[in-house]
């Protein structure tokens, strides 16, 4: 860890070259951040750094000014070849961009104040290079290469394999990972810590080697997220200024009742609320948690105040838009153009935005760091406050982003998790590597234990992704999955097969997958409507959802085409499902730990006490305040202390619907909807085995809900003692077995591992195509033995989508009794209930529906609780 203070701002000076340390002194006063006090001296050393330092406090002065340093040195001595030595790499082609365009302004000012000092020098070149640029381009580069190539991950493993390009890497000696955070939760980072790798061995080829540097604004654990950057054995110095910057952040809640005040006021509450915020600032950027939402919001402000918004001084940004549009929305929003522009997730990461000064989140991020990134955005330079505003309109989200915030001001930041040992991308750097000639197989195994993502790679698991891409296995070849490597087992190496292999691994190399909309027809062939194929992941035989206004039960799938039969059924799966953010496991257990701080305060103080208390203690307005207590006053008094869900107890409550015919059991746990998608499989697939019927099931951020016929009875209590952390994965691998997520993940990642060709000579296969080839192959590559393509499948749902190692430590606590199993019964949901009791209505189009279904609800417990009271 570096020292918390760095160096002074005279000792960075006196490390620069004397016309770098001229254009610091014209340009910024000879003055340096936090960031760039601590990281520059790092850097000018050769030393990596992590860089984790809050948006807008000069991050990428802190990662570039050593090393245009370095190059101006080089060009004065005449030392700068045509070649490149630095590497910028960074998620977004817009990013890339930016970064580009900040790069020019100390590039440019150097030339010129050596150029007024007669100072000869090479010009420093810097280029972008991904997916956008033309041949043309590609091209010039080639011949004459920039030195600071500004690229995105799957560039990288492409040049790693250009005979033209591969040797104007021989030279680099730095390697900038811009927002490492977006990266390091994903495939798309497991694949750059092995081109980093490979980079890393072809610079020592030439007797060099390269210093690595990240940059993010929120990430934890710094330490191995460090390690992620750099690779197994390596040093790095982590640099930590997360909170060089001052927050002013609060939550509203529009209405003082979120149940009893009906949809046409809260809209008009919600509107007014954002309008007068609006008002209040010169600049607003406007997060929601959807596309449709970030839409609907901004249509509402120019239909309820069109005087106040236009189509000229307002915008709307999301990736469903054309890169044209959203170009020129971030232009317009940079420039200070425009008075408020609305957002999903797209604008979360490193588009400049000095003009925002306040940035407005309607509904819950979810997370602290998604919190923390989104805000970042407003008073986007540093000794400006970061201003942010959060609008609830949902009970739950009221307790989590009261927590999230004080959290979020505290200096916690949720846990990313990195992805381990995938086969999938291990398939694409073999075959990547085996392009540059023979390879021995025990070599590669050293490379690619070298990245931190398979430090702990098997022997075999790298035997098994060779005999696949070998074709060593029967049947394969039938079924046009032809072999891409030539494997001799006598001596242990591959090479590449076939003169398609280098023109297959261009086109398609990456880990982003391609995604489709589902056409929904019922069975008599009637056209319903389109579904995105995020939405089937949760989807099982029976399941009934809202499409149009209409309801529809899931029969069956074939290939892009979704059969269903229309019914009045309530929906088991809200529309919301294929856009919705998880709820962090970390964040939910504050959030537990804040509900058995509220039981407690609860033994000892009055309502408007608990008020006082929350207003001082949390950033939140007298709504929010009032309606938390509410809530947590309503439960203990309808269900007793022993209903509130804490860290060390899952309360499981237990509903009779005599109209549906159904036995409902809600489990209120608040780990998360990834764990609860994960452990109600876990619970589904045992109560199913237990009352041999089907069962139903529904999930959300604080719990999820079972539902099994009337006459049948479980006993959720024992079950969820008898769950034993060691036997997770065998129930989940059989739990999923033949669910429309296990298709979908062993389409992306058939395609992924080469199974699947996305583009065969130059012909796209769209991913409905796809779909239909995955479908045909997974019966198949279920019965082959160690297959790589489907043991990674059932990897990443259960590892990576399920949090499988969260199910386990909640497993263990359960079995040691450090978590108690709480049964209730009562004859309505209980407050903390609502939210899960209700997930089947939680559409736009039943709005209405849940309204009333919610005011039932409460107008039961109020009785009770009278009731209770007269007697």
């Amino acid at each position: 860890m570096a020292g918390q203070e760095g160096c002074q701002d005279g000792e960075i000076l006196d490390l620069l070259d004397e016309n770098v340390r001229e254009w610091c002194m014209q340009r910024l006063g000879g003055r340096f951040t936090p960031p760039q006090k601590m990281a520059v001296p790092l850097i000018h050393d050769g030393r990596n750094v992590l860089i984790c330092s809050p948006t807008g406090s000069g991050k990428t002065l802190a990662a570039f000014l050593a090393i245009i340093d370095d190059l101006f040195v080089r060009a004065r001595n005449g030392g700068l070849e045509d070649s490149v030595y630095c590497l910028y790499i960074s998620p977004l082609k817009s990013l890339a961009n930016d970064i580009h365009k900040n790069l020019s302004l100390p590039l440019e000012g150097i030339e010129e104040i050596a150029r007024e000092r007669g100072v000869p020098h090479t010009p420093v070149r810097h280029a972008i290079r991904h997916g956008d640029v033309s041949r043309a381009e590609k091209a010039k580069m080639a011949r004459k290469p920039p030195h600071i190539l500004n690229i995105t991950p799957e560039t990288l493993g492409i040049l790693l394999n250009s005979p033209k390009f591969r040797e104007s890497l021989r030279t680099v000696r730095w390697v900038v990972v811009d927002e490492i955070h977006s990266l390091a939760g994903s495939k798309r980072g497991v694949h750059l810590s092995v081109s980093l790798e490979r980079l890393e061995d072809l610079v020592k080829e030439a007797g060099g080697g390269f210093t690595r540097i990240g940059c993010s604004a929120t990430i934890e654990p710094l330490d191995e997220v460090g390690r992620f950057l750099v690779g197994a054995g390596r040093e790095v110095e982590i640099v930590d200024t997360r909170f060089a910057r001052e927050f002013d952040l609060s939550l509203i809640c529009p209405v003082p009742d979120l149940i009893e005040t009906n949809p046409e006021d809260l809209a008009a509450s919600l509107y007014a609320t954002v309008h007068g915020l609006i008002q209040e600032h010169r600049n607003t950027l406007v997060f929601t948690n959807t596309r449709n939402g970030a839409e609907r919001i901004l249509q509402n402000l120019r239909v309820r105040y069109p005087a106040s918004y236009t189509e000229e001084n307002t915008g709307c940004h999301h990736g469903s838009m054309g890169a044209e549009g959203r170009l020129l929305v971030e232009e317009r929003l940079k420039t200070g153009a425009v008075k408020v522009v609305t957002t999903s997730t797209s604008l979360e990461l490193g588009v400049d935005m000095p003009h925002v000064d306040l940035v407005l989140q309607v509904g819950s991020p979810k997370s602290v760091a998604a919190l923390l990134q989104r805000v970042g955005r407003a008073g986007h330079r540093l000794g400006e406050v970061v201003k942010g505003r959060i609008v609830v309109l949902d009970r739950d989200e009221l307790v989590e982003c009261a927590v999230m915030l004080r959290e979020g001001q505290n200096g916690f930041v949720d846990r990313i998790h990195i992805p381990e040992n995938c086969l999938d991308v291990l398939s694409q750097h073999v075959l990547g590597m085996a392009l540059e000639g023979e390879q021995r197989v025990e070599g590669m195994l050293e490379v690619f234990r070298r990245s931190y993502c398979y430090r702990n790679l098997e022997e075999e698991d790298l035997a098994s992704v060779v005999r696949y891409l070998a074709g060593e296995y029967a049947g394969l070849e039938e079924r046009k999955v032809y072999a891409k490597v030539w494997h001799d087992p006598e001596t242990g190496t591959v090479r590449r097969r076939g003169k398609n292999a280098r023109m297959i691994y261009f086109l398609n190399s990456g880990t982003i997958p391609d995604e489709f909309s589902c056409d929904v027809l019922t069975r008599d062939g009637a056209f319903a409507g389109s579904l995105d194929e995020k939405y089937l992941e949760r989807m099982n035989k029976g399941d009934v959802f809202a499409l149009g206004g209409q309801r529809y039960r899931f029969a069956y799938r074939r290939g892009g085409k979704l059969y269903v039969d229309k019914t009045n059924d309530r929906p088991t799966i809200p529309s919301w499902f294929s856009e919705k953010l998880p709820l962090s496991f970390d964040l939910g257990l504050h959030v537990l730990a804040f509900k058995e701080r509220m039981l407690e305060a609860m033994e000892t103080a009055g309502t408007e006490e608990l008020v006082e208390r929350l207003l001082a203690d949390y950033p939140v307005d007298e709504n929010s305040a009032r309606s938390i207590c509410a809530i947590f006053e309503q439960q203990v008094l309808y269900m007793g202390g022993e209903a509130v869900p804490t860290p060390g107890r899952i309360v499981v409550e237990e509903q009779v619907d005599r109209e549906s015919r159904r036995r409902l059991y809600f489990f209120m746990t608040n780990y998360g909807l990834r764990f609860n998608d994960g452990f109600s499989r876990i619970v589904a697939y045992m109560i199913a085995r237990d009352v041999t019927a089907n069962v139903s099931v529904g999930i959300s951020d604080t719990g999820f809900s079972v539902s099994i016929p009337l006459e049948k009875r479980a006993d959720p209590a024992r079950i969820l003692r008898s769950i034993r952390a060691d036997e997770c994965r065998a129930i989940l691998e059989e739990a999923i077995g033949e669910t429309q997520l296990l298709k979908r993940v062993f389409r992306i990642n058939a395609a992924r591992s080469f199974m699947i060709l996305r583009n065969y000579m130059g012909r796209r296969r769209s991913a409905r195509r796809q779909q239909v080839s995955a479908d045909m192959l997974i019966k198949f590559a279920k019965q082959l033995p160690n297959f790589a393509v489907m043991r990674e499948t059932y990897r990443e749902v259960i590892d990576d989508r399920f949090e499988a190692e969260n199910i386990r430590r909640i497993a263990d606590g359960i079995g040691a009794g450090e978590i108690e199993v709480a049964l209730t019964r009562a004859a309505s949901p209980s407050p903390l209930a609502f939210g899960i009791a209700t997930l089947g209505v939680s559409d736009a189009v039943y709005a209405q529906d849940r309204l009333t279904m919610l005011r039932e609800f409460q107008r039961r417990v109020m009785s009770s609780i009278e009731g209770g009271a007269a007697a």
